[in-house]
């Protein structure tokens, strides 16, 4: 048989989700680094040519004097071939008087001065449009000796050609590398998680090479970090699991062994039935037959209810009147009391007894020991079912029996166990049911002297249910030794 294989089927694939959240980031953020990348680079390119505009309207200053309150530019026709000397941008330059003429330059070039950037010998720079066409120009103020209020004005401006080129040599060395490092990234990421989840891959195999029955743990020394987590769950699993089956081994072998004796004996009756040519021999048989059987039926109905209080499926709880429920029960047994001449009662308690539980096995619990009492007490005895709602709600089964000694009241739950040199007939198995079925409902059971006369009382000691609580609820928590 072919083993589905991850991303099968429209299966999750752990390493696709990966990927996904490691690239996802890289991806969306991409679009941001390239808006940085085109600012970085234009304010580096702006750097060096902002630079060379500087030192233009510095040099300019060199050739501006005063004379009388005005400003005088005496500039040789080279200087300003050499300001203008630019392959690739053109370039202006403007230097303006006192009253806002112009001395030298380009008369077009516009006369915009933030008042923040009027500070004297401090070149400014500002970004502007000439002829549809961006620029950028420099100026300073150069102000009249002991005349703050009367200055002259030096510009020098050039189109961003130069600037742009530079600009996007930077952004292509940045950002074209990048269409090829993202793939090569996401290959090695692809890569690095192949290697990372080898381990997963060994741990699978190891699993699909053990046997069908082996249950044993995972060594979570052996596995990553990671996922010991998931391996100590998967190993509680499998613990359960084997428990679980130890559980059906058992109740298997239990009933190999109850059917065993009387299937035998079944057989050997009709061995004998067949060869009675008598009537009344036959009937005799067929009397004990039928006794045989019933007692099979009976072995069957305690192994299916052990099984039942066993299993690993956690019974449905709801509200159960308690007093309701052992009259049941108690009324149930009224015939087989009187046919062994044994007073069969029942007392119920005064104020309501409510608890959570199952009404199927705490029945099939009542119903045990209220059995067991019928078989152990001889003919004209007593047995009682009693209930009690205090604090706890506590049912009794109180009987004049044979008793119980002190050291064979912790053995008598044990499954088959039963007291030696006991006459009564019995499986041995109602006792381990009613522990079984105590524990799921977090209930105590304990055997006790009747303290009245000879005899036992057993005692089933259930925590109770306020009236009040009308939804369900976990269930306090019984006493020590309740």
């Amino acid at each position: 048989m072919k083993n589905p294989l991850p991303g099968d089927s429209g299966q999750l694939s752990l390493l696709v989700e990966i990927l996904d959240w490691l690239l996802a980031p890289i991806i969306v953020l991409w679009p941001l680094s390239v808006v940085i990348t085109f600012w970085v680079a234009n304010t580096i390119a702006n750097i060096p040519y902002d630079g060379a505009l500087r030192d233009a309207v510095s040099a300019l200053a060199q050739h501006v004097r005063f004379e009388g309150g005005r400003a005088v530019v005496v500039l040789p026709s080279a200087a300003s071939s050499f300001l203008r000397a630019d392959e690739r941008d053109t370039v202006w330059f403007q230097v303006r008087g006192t009253r806002g003429e112009v001395l030298a330059g380009d008369r077009e070039l516009q006369e915009i001065f933030p008042e923040e950037h009027q500070t004297q010998n401090v070149v400014y720079f500002r970004d502007d449009d000439w002829h549809h066409e961006p620029v950028r120009i420099a100026f300073m103020f150069v102000y009249v000796p002991e005349q703050a209020h009367r200055r002259a004005v030096i510009q020098v401006g050039e189109t961003l050609k130069k600037r742009q080129d530079l600009a996007n040599e930077i952004i292509a060395g940045i950002i074209v590398p990048q269409f090829f490092l993202f793939p090569l990234i996401a290959l090695l990421v692809w890569f690095g998680l192949q290697r990372g989840t080898l381990p997963l891959d060994r741990l699978r195999q190891r699993l699909l090479s053990r046997r069908p029955y082996d249950l044993s743990p995972i060594d979570v020394r052996e596995v990553p970090e990671e996922i010991a987590p998931l391996i100590a769950a998967f190993n509680d699993l499998m613990d359960r699991l084997a428990q679980n089956l130890k559980v059906q081994e058992r109740f298997i072998a239990d009933a190999a062994h109850q059917m065993r004796t009387p299937l035998a004996g079944l057989r050997t009756q009709l061995e004998l039935a067949l060869r009675q040519s008598d009537p009344a021999e036959m009937r005799a048989n067929l009397e004990r037959i039928r006794t045989g059987v019933d007692r099979a039926s009976h072995a069957i109905s305690q192994l299916l209810s052990l099984a039942r209080s066993q299993s690993e499926t956690p019974p449905q709880f709801e509200p159960v009147d308690v007093n309701a429920l052992v009259r049941e029960v108690t009324q149930s047994f009224v015939a087989r009391a009187l046919n062994v001449r044994i007073d069969l009662g029942f007392e119920e308690s005064e104020s309501p007894a409510s608890i959570e539980g199952s009404p199927l096995l705490l029945r099939e619990l009542f119903g045990n020991l209220i059995d067991n009492a019928l078989r152990y007490t001889p003919m004209g005895g007593r047995v009682t079912a009693r209930v009690r709602a205090r604090d706890f709600v506590t049912v009794e089964i109180e009987d004049n029996g044979t008793g119980i000694g002190d050291k064979e009241r912790e053995l008598i739950f044990e499954r088959f166990y039963r007291v030696p040199g006991t006459e009564a007939e019995g499986t041995g198995l109602g006792l381990s049911i009613v522990r079984s079925i105590a524990a799921l409902h977090r209930a105590a059971v304990k055997v006790s002297p009747n303290a009245t006369e000879r005899g036992s009382v057993f005692s089933v000691v259930f925590a109770r249910l306020l009236p009040s609580v009308e939804t369900r609820h976990s269930s306090p928590a019984l006493p020590r030794g309740a």
